[in-house]
Parts: C-alpha cells; sequence; structure tokens
C-alpha cells in the first residue's frame, strides 16, 4: 500500500514538471524567448497582436493592452496601458505580466527597453509577409500552452490564403498606389505586409521598391507612375475624401477608369489573422479594375 501511495505521488510530482516545463521560441527578429512555464499573464502592446493572440487560444490569458484593441469584442474589457507608441510602464510592470508582446515597427524602443532590464520576457512581432502570420500564430501557442488551437488557427489561415493565391495567381497585373494618409502623403514600402497583399491579387505597388514600412512620397511622383487603380483605408467604414482628391487629376488611369477603392482600414493595416477578409476585399476591387479596362486592352 505504502509503495502505490508513494507510486501516486511520485507520478502527480512527475505532471506537476511536465505541466511547468519551460517553452521556448524564437520572436520575428529571431530573438530567442524562454519562459519556464507557459505564460498566463500576458500584456500584448498592439491590435494585431490581439487578434493574434486570440487566434492561437490565449485570449484569456491577456491582462492588459493598448488603445484600440477592439477584436475581438471581448478585447474590448482588457484594462489599457496607453497606446502603442506611448506605453504606460507603470501599468504594465502592475499588470505582472510572465510575458509581453511587442510591435516591433509600432512600439517605444526605448519602453520595451526598460522593460527588458526589468526581466521581462517580451516576444517582438513584426510579420512582413502573410504567410508569417500562421507560423506566429503557432509560436503564440506554444508560449502560452495552447498549441492545439494556435494549430488548428494556422492551418484554417493556411487553407485560405491558398485559396486566394490559386484564384488570383494567373490574373494580369494592375499598377496599384495604396494610400494610406493625404496630408504628408503616404504609402507603403515594399517590406510592409499591405503591399504582399497586392501581391498576392496580382497588383504591382508602384513604391514596393521602397524600403521604409510607411514612405512619403509626392503627388507629382504619383503622377509619374500612372497606376491603373489607387486604394486607400481609414478608420470609418469608407473615406471618400482622400480618394476625391484624386479627380483632379484628369490624365491618371485610375480617374479616368474610376478605379478608386476603399478597404476598411483595421482588415488591411493589422496583421493578424483578418488581413484575409481585407486581401479578399482587395483582390476583388483589383478585378473591377480589370474589368473597367478598354476591350481592347482588356485581359482577365
Amino acid at each position: 500500500m505504502r509503495c502505490r501511495s508513494a507510486l501516486i505521488v511520485a507520478l502527480i510530482g512527475f505532471s506537476g514538471l511536465l505541466m511547468a516545463a519551460p517553452v521556448s521560441v524564437k520572436d520575428d527578429l529571431g530573438n530567442t524567448v524562454t519562459l519556464p512555464a507557459p505564460a498566463s499573464r500576458i500584456v500584448t502592446l498592439s491590435p494585431s497582436v490581439v487578434e493574434l493572440t486570440y487566434a492561437a487560444g490565449a485570449g484569456d490569458k491577456i491582462v492588459a493592452t493598448v488603445e484600440y484593441s477592439d477584436f475581438p469584442a471581448s478585447a474590448l474589457k482588457i484594462p489599457r496601458v496607453g497606446g502603442h507608441s506611448k506605453i504606460n510602464l507603470e501599468a504594465v510592470v502592475a499588470a505582472k505580466p510572465d510575458l509581453v508582446i511587442a510591435w516591433e515597427s509600432g512600439n517605444s524602443p526605448t519602453a520595451l527597453e526598460k522593460l527588458r532590464q526589468m526581466g521581462t520576457p517580451i516576444f517582438m512581432s513584426q510579420p512582413h509577409k502573410m504567410t508569417d502570420i500562421p507560423g506566429e500564430i503557432e509560436r503564440i501557442g506554444v508560449l502560452t500552452g495552447t498549441e492545439a488551437i494556435a494549430k488548428k488557427s494556422a492551418v484554417d489561415f493556411r487553407q485560405r490564403y491558398q485559396a486566394l493565391a490559386s484564384k488570383y495567381s494567373k490574373r494580369s497585373p494592375v499598377t496599384v498606389f495604396y494610400q494610406v494618409w493625404q496630408n504628408p502623403l503616404i504609402t507603403i514600402g515594399g517590406q510592409q505586409i499591405m503591399s504582399d497583399a497586392i501581391t498576392l491579387c496580382r497588383g504591382e505597388n508602384i513604391f514596393g521598391a521602397l524600403k521604409p514600412l510607411a514612405p512619403r512620397v509626392s503627388f507629382e511622383a504619383v503622377i509619374a507612375a500612372n497606376p491603373e487603380a489607387i486604394v486607400t483605408s481609414g478608420m470609418a467604414d469608407q473615406n471618400p475624401e482622400m480618394l476625391d482628391a484624386w479627380k483632379k487629376w484628369p490624365s491618371l488611369t485610375a480617374t479616368q477608369r474610376n478605379n478608386f477603392f476603399f478597404v476598411q482600414s483595421d482588415l488591411m493595416n493589422r496583421s493578424g489573422p483578418r488581413i484575409l477578409a481585407g486581401t479578399k476585399i482587395l483582390c476583388e476591387a483589383l478585378q473591377t479594375a480589370r474589368d473597367h479596362r478598354p476591350k481592347r486592352e482588356a485581359k482577365p
């Protein structure tokens, strides 16, 4: 009887060790992130990171986040620690996180360095291509002990991505100007994930050769490139003001053919699972641009 009791105690102890086993992954910057056990208290420092964490099955582990983290609806109840570019470090520390998931191009490097100095583990998120997203979901799943859910989400993303890629891979290219802001005029460079979405739709980002993620450009440069389609996004459901400005340039092919398109900002600007929904809208818009071509040059 004593042997049996000792065996049960040993098995319980061994099970506890397994549950507390260290987990380790590499983040988007190539840094190794190691935790003594799966994270149970997470602070997320961008809305897209919130969506990735929910997709990984760990949304209920988020104890604090930043402004504009509004999807899914339950994210609205999470306490805030400032905005992505202005983080309240005291609030982050007070949340007692065992993992912070940060946004490399959006969070303050100074704030992140202070968190590192305090010994806070940080996973840096910065997917540049849509195909990076499912792997990131899986890695967050490893860090949070929700691998099964994360794996399912990643498989679903890959399948939907491949369906879009297969549908549009043989379509004729459409030159695209993607406008982020009007004054100053800001677009997206080739390393921006939205540029990758344009490519999937068989579009060609006219400023894809630029290295900055959000470069400033001139109206003259856009006119010289003469895009076939102009796409913008904004906080509201539609943003006609920025598109209407291009009607002053009747020589533009996009203006002549009324190829002005809007995609809701949250569906394109956030590098999370919903970017597939935004990309589907974008692909349909570029197909409309193809349909607007004169018959003599129309291609599928």
